[in-house]
């Protein structure tokens, strides 16, 4: 489905009480092979815009064939970037070896540190939601509202046992 942010902004308006706008057709509940374009068209461009950022970081950090970039550690290191800079920086081939993240410990809490202290840190004074972003950027702006709004139940609940405020800015 077409978020609602969408679907409230397109004004359809018949011309004639017995004719359509091509709007609205395009846009009737009836039609679901336009939604599945309008999803397909958004999944192309979101991964357009992904293997662009991607090739820049590529020049630096490239791929290892056969070797998988996903989330590994207590922090879910991602992309070959991250890992090809985290192993330069605490002495380990994350690019050739990226599975010592999931099966050596200490390199393991050595790239959750570094990760937070060079992606995180930073963001600390401009809110929870920052860190969600920092994090987690995928999941903002409406990427998958039902995670972030767990993360935001789960640090408020943290926060009350703690009696702490959980302060301003909560969500990405």
């Amino acid at each position: 489905m077409l978020p609602n942010r969408i679907l409230s902004s397109a004004k359809v308006v018949p011309t004639t009480p017995s004719e359509k706008s091509p709007l609205s057709l395009l846009m009737s509940p009836m039609r679901p092979d336009v939604f599945c374009v309008y999803r397909l068209l958004l999944y192309r461009r979101n991964r357009w815009i992904i293997q662009r950022l991607l090739r820049r970081k590529q020049h630096t950090d490239p791929c290892v064939q056969g070797k998988g970039y996903y989330g590994r550690g207590p922090l879910q290191l991602t992309w070959n970037y991250n890992y090809g800079a985290a192993g330069r920086s605490i002495g380990f081939n994350g690019l050739s070896n990226p599975e010592k993240v999931a099966t050596d410990p200490v390199v393991s809490f050595k790239v959750a540190l570094w990760f937070w202290m060079n992606k995180v840190h930073s963001k600390m004074g401009q809110g929870f939601g920052a860190t969600i972003r920092a994090i987690n950027g995928i999941e903002c702006g409406g990427g998958n509202t039902a995670a972030v709004n767990a993360r935001v139940k789960y640090y408020r609940d943290y926060c009350n046992k703690f009696g702490v405020s959980p302060g301003n800015n909560l969500y990405c």
